[in-house]
């Protein structure tokens, strides 16, 4: 219990603040969720009521919480998407970005499964095994298959691979590209997950990367995760040169050229 009467209000508040900072960085709190009831933080900080609404003060404060009527106080949006919104758009109007995109997916994937790894507790593992069968239970229906919510769950497997790393920047950073990891995750659903070969190719490289993982293989692991985001890269490269090849073909067909 922190000891309030040999500490000021404002440095009880800092630390109580600093404290669920904590919770938020490491990824157990994360933006648009709510906090749990004063009386359960209460008891997992090990702090009075009163220090735990001065720091809950001072988060709002600063930005990183918000209170709303009826609702309590939430995790907020800590990015500035209306700074971020030009730029997004930049990226997303230009074809290229998708490649550029896909070179830092190899690099951060790469290493955010190599110390998966190596740092993932059974916790985390437990997590990870339940996303992977979800994304297996959602290519296997074939029926009303909707590419959207299989990028939605194929991200959400990476994501989980991200967050057994157990390194805040890295999470923070794929978390804060989500909007363009899923047009690429997106792209390559929509673009591979029609055709068989592609397909099964991409369900042996999750596989080949989830047991990788879970089995403690570093090396393994961070080779599996660049091998499949430069496979997608290579397909995607593929099914762009098929399709200029028969805009060419057409147009000859046509007498353009």
């Amino acid at each position: 219990m922190l000891n309030e009467d040999t500490n000021d209000r404002r440095q009880v508040a800092d630390v109580v603040a600093e404290r669920i900072e904590r919770l938020i960085v490491d990824g157990v709190l994360k933006t648009g969720q709510a906090l749990p009831s004063e009386r359960r933080l209460c008891e997992k900080l090990g702090i009075s009521r009163s220090a735990l609404r001065e720091g809950l003060r001072v988060l709002r404060g600063r930005g990183i919480i918000e209170t709303a009527q009826g609702r309590g106080s939430f995790v907020a949006e800590l990015s500035d998407k209306r700074d971020a919104s030009p730029l997004m758009h930049l990226f997303n109007s230009q074809p290229r970005t998708l490649y550029d995109l896909l070179e830092v997916r190899a690099l951060l994937e790469g290493e955010s499964a190599r110390l998966a790894a190596l740092r993932g507790t059974d916790a985390d593992f437990v997590l990870l095994r339940r996303r992977y069968e979800e994304m297996l239970a959602a290519h296997s229906d074939e029926q009303d298959a909707d590419p959207r919510e299989h990028a939605r769950l194929d991200h959400a497997f990476h994501l989980a691979i991200c967050e057994a790393s157990h390194n805040p920047v890295l999470v923070h950073t794929l978390q804060s590209l989500t909007d363009l990891m899923l047009s690429t995750v997106f792209a390559s659903v929509n673009n591979l997950y029609h055709r068989p070969v592609q397909k099964r190719q991409i369900d042996r490289q999750h596989s080949r990367m989830f047991h990788a993982v879970t089995e403690r293989l570093p090396e393994q692991a961070q080779r599996a995760a660049r091998d499949h985001v430069h496979s997608i890269r290579d397909n995607l490269k593929e099914i762009e040169q098929e399709e200029q090849r028969l805009v060419r073909a057409t147009m000859r067909l046509e007498g353009w050229a």
